[in-house]
């Protein structure tokens, strides 16, 4: 059973994920600021990482720039719902990430899970 961090700081869209990802058959751990970030993926085992950008006290590119200066290598979904400016297009480009824009139907984010972990 794959494991996905869901990075979320907004309490009823971290729900919504945790609960479509576990019908779905994945198991998940919610955390709802950057610095947790960071911290669950060096100190836990997980599969993927759904990344809100708009994470309190540490923006979603910070954090992609700190996973990849660390060697991190767990695939990512950006999810946001805010235009992406020329930096954010470009870092999430450079690290090869998928961006989901919200409002999302759970069925495609499902899906776009699904073939990141090629189940």
């Amino acid at each position: 059973m794959s494991c996905i961090l869901i990075a979320e700081d907004e309490p009823r869209i971290a729900a919504f994920m945790e609960k479509g990802l576990k019908r779905a058959g994945f198991t998940t751990v919610v955390v709802t600021n950057g610095s947790a970030v960071v911290d669950s993926l060096v100190s836990g085992t997980f599969d993927l990482l759904l990344l809100d950008l708009g994470l309190p006290d540490k923006d979603g590119i910070e954090i992609l720039e700190d996973m990849r200066r660390q060697g991190f290598t767990v695939p990512v979904v950006v999810v946001t719902a805010r235009a992406l400016d020329l930096r954010e297009r470009t870092e999430i480009g450079m690290t090869g990430r998928d961006v989901v824009s919200k409002p999302f139907l759970m069925k495609d984010l499902v899906q776009k899970v699904r073939s990141l972990l090629n189940q």
